[in-house]
């Protein structure tokens, strides 16, 4: 996490979040440790999805391909302040994103306002073809904290064999917008990143976007590792600098993934996601939902969080997490590496 994220939650921290904080952290090393499941307090972040539409296709994304089981559709204001309302004591981190495009829906910009007046860190992700000069400005204004931008290349040829559908002219043009926004309102937020997915076709630009970053007035730059579905007899994606990659090759010309798959999860002590339509699931490599623990159309999130779903998924956590398939493709503690 960068210098400005840290002091930006600072400034949200208050005794509450910070009692709770010890809470979560305590539960989690007592259950990593016991191997028994232990859940004191609430979670510290959580992810709640503005929508599942995007105007890209991009080959791993669900939402991209178009191959979701879930319906697709956008979060409602109303259902977005109730479910803050319940947890805004506790929060510390919230990120508008899990899958889609957010500035999709109509509503976004009004949710952050709601989220910022409560105190907490917000955060989003987009591919910035939507920030306007207008909504540039509407977004300043939100507070919202951090924008990450998605520039997966820096000439068009390349950027477009994975944002398939996508322009990066576009994409530099959002930025310069949000830029001269921060500086029209002579504000220090939101921290702009730009967020290089790195894959084969654009692992030779890593250079030239930390040059094209600096060149627009974009604070930080992130090399994230990608994801592939399908990576066990390779995939034309996985980049060949093994750094960049969450995949090594064996022996045997197949793929597995780099880290070990060790039977604890900080996130499921810490964290979940929200879909637009208010199911909860344990993490954002549950694109599909399959694992539902609880549903707030009809329960309490604090209810939820403690409920036997969730009480036996961590428990499953603890025994034997490679059984479980979203956990299969976990990069925890390998995706991410800043500049």
């Amino acid at each position: 996490m960068s210098f400005h994220s840290n002091i930006g939650l600072i400034k949200k921290l208050t005794l509450h979040k910070l009692v709770n904080g010890f809470y979560v952290w305590f539960s989690y090393y007592i259950s990593k440790y016991s191997k028994r499941n232990f859940n004191k307090g609430l979670p510290i972040s959580l992810a709640i999805e503005p929508t599942t539409s995007c105007n890209l296709r991009c080959p791993e994304c669900p939402s991209g391909l178009r191959e979701f089981t879930r319906p697709i559709g956008m979060l409602e204001p109303t259902f977005l302040k109730k479910t803050i309302d319940d947890v805004y004591k506790e929060l510390i981190y919230l990120t508008f994103y899990f899958q889609g495009e957010p500035y999709l829906n109509p509503h976004f910009i009004d949710m952050v306002t709601y989220a910022s007046t409560k105190k907490i860190y917000t955060s989003t992700s987009t591919n910035a073809h939507y920030l306007t000069p207008e909504m540039a400005l509407k977004t300043v204004q939100s507070k919202l904290d951090k924008l990450i931008i998605s520039i997966d290349g820096t000439t068009q040829e390349t950027y477009e064999q994975y944002r398939i559908g996508g322009t990066l002219s576009k994409v530099i043009e959002g930025t310069r917008n949000i830029v001269s926004a921060k500086k029209e309102l002579q504000s220090k937020t939101p921290h702009i990143v730009f967020q290089f997915l790195v894959v084969k076709p654009n692992e030779h630009q890593l250079n030239d976007v930390k040059k094209l970053a600096k060149e627009l007035g974009v604070d930080e730059v992130v090399f994230k590792t990608a994801q592939m579905y399908n990576f066990k007899n390779g995939n034309t994606l996985i980049p060949d600098n093994i750094k960049y990659s969450r995949y090594k090759k064996n022996s045997d010309g197949t793929y597995a993934i780099k880290n070990k798959l060790l039977n604890q999860c900080w996130r499921m002590w810490s964290s979940c996601v929200i879909t637009w339509d208010g199911l909860v699931v344990p993490c954002c490599f549950d694109k599909d939902a399959k694992h539902q623990l609880g549903d707030l159309k009809q329960q309490q999130f604090k209810d939820v969080w403690v409920s036997q779903p969730y009480q036996i998924f961590r428990k499953s956590i603890l025994k034997s997490r490679q059984e479980i398939d979203i956990c299969k493709n976990c990069s925890e503690g390998t995706a991410v590496w800043t500049s």
